[in-house]
């Protein structure tokens, strides 16, 4: 494999994201923020659930450590599920990420098998890796064995017609409106069967 194929793009995409460890939840913070979500007093809440005025009081501040009956009733009367009790909450905060990539204007990497543009190359800490790919590849032998990396991908062919192998099923022909989605880990190689390159859309997860 040379420095610029699929997997080297996709790591190099991947080291650039935030590393930082998620923060710990405070479950009483957690609960607190549902009951205001639904704009429920302190003591509707605890009718809602089941439990004491003072007993909800002392969770939301972190004065008592809820028993699992306590965490059943309390998502029972927020009509969640218990996993979304410790699920922190979204940032509301919209940061308003945004970039535009003219038609030709992605950044190049070429390869023996498929000459990549990628696309939004200016946004650093991306959740996927969008590119462009012209398929040059013909025959499976031109490849030096499977692409595999972490994540997964969506395919889509924008031109002519691919043949698609992967690791654990049999090679599937593809044309202009076909998609796949496949977990990245299991190998994966696609090949033009069309007299002319044929081109594809492929967008991979990174987080």
């Amino acid at each position: 494999m040379t420095d610029k194929d699929p997997k080297s793009l996709i790591s190099i995409a991947r080291e650039s994201g935030n590393t930082t460890e998620p923060e710990a939840l405070d479950l009483g913070a957690r609960v607190r923020e549902l009951r205001k979500a639904r704009d429920w007093t302190l003591e509707h809440a605890a009718n809602q659930a089941g439990l004491a005025r003072s007993t909800l009081s002392k969770i939301e501040n972190g004065q008592m450590s809820p028993t699992y009956e306590a965490l059943k009733k309390l998502a029972e009367g927020l009509e969640i599920s218990i996993p979304q009790l410790f699920t922190p909450p979204k940032r509301e905060q919209v940061n308003g990420r945004f970039t535009v990539t003219k038609s030709g204007q992605g950044a190049a990497h070429a390869t023996a098998t498929y000459e990549h543009e990628l696309l939004a190359d200016g946004l650093s800490r991306k959740q996927m890796l969008p590119y462009r790919a012209r398929v040059r590849a013909r025959s499976m032998d031109e490849f030096d064995g499977w692409v595999r990396h972490d994540g997964e991908e969506f395919l889509y062919v924008l031109t002519g017609v691919i043949k698609l192998f992967t690791e654990f099923y049999e090679p599937i022909e593809m044309r202009r409106g076909d998609s796949a989605y496949y977990d990245a880990t299991m190998g994966h190689n696609v090949v033009s069967v069309s007299d002319e390159d044929a081109t594809i859309l492929w967008v991979t997860s990174l987080a």
